[in-house]
């Protein structure tokens, strides 16, 4: 029968970059396990959107040199020195709809794999939804942006992808499925 759209998407999440044209691709992220909300929530709301990498990039304390340009704008961070929820929660503190964190360590036996995010067992949570991207994307994504002088793509979040051949779907030709 062969590799069906459902088979893919299991429970993940799907955006786009539609600007700049050098990173229009279809990402796949993973959703975090048990913190934050849903990006399909009526509360999350974005269809198009800024993806807008956090500086500094571990997003490990609420204070952005980009403050303003995390604001209502979807965020990219980096994975590392502290947990995945302390980051949403720092980016939620400063105004941010989500976060996207990535692996940036190339030589991480996590690199080329989805993080389950799980909750750090403290007594907080946050209320913005928050997702894993391949460390990859991540990289490219970044280096991208910087290149280009760009502070932020635009996409679109979520997308749906349930009556898209596997064929179809737009991956970033770096990666296979």
């Amino acid at each position: 029968m062969g590799l069906r759209t459902q088979d893919i998407i299991a429970g993940d999440v799907f955006f786009e970059i539609v600007d700049p044209p050098e990173l229009e691709y279809t990402y796949r992220i993973r959703p975090a396990k048990d913190f934050g909300t849903s990006f399909e929530s009526t509360s999350f709301g974005v269809k198009e959107g800024k993806l807008v990498p956090a500086i500094p990039s571990d997003a490990c304390e609420p204070d952005f040199v980009n403050e303003k340009d995390l604001k209502g704008n979807i965020v990219l961070v980096e994975r590392g020195e502290c947990s995945f929820l302390t980051k949403a929660i720092n980016v939620e503190q400063v105004g941010g709809r989500a976060v996207i964190i990535t692996e940036v360590d190339s030589g991480s036996d996590d690199y080329d794999y989805y993080i389950e995010m799980i909750h750090d067992k403290t007594d907080r949570d946050t209320n913005i939804p928050a997702a894993f991207l391949l460390g990859k994307n991540g990289l490219i994504i970044r280096k991208t942006l910087a290149k280009l002088h760009l502070r932020y793509a635009l996409i679109n979040l979520p997308v749906n992808l349930t009556f898209v051949a596997p064929h179809e779907i737009n991956q970033p030709p770096w990666l296979q499925w």
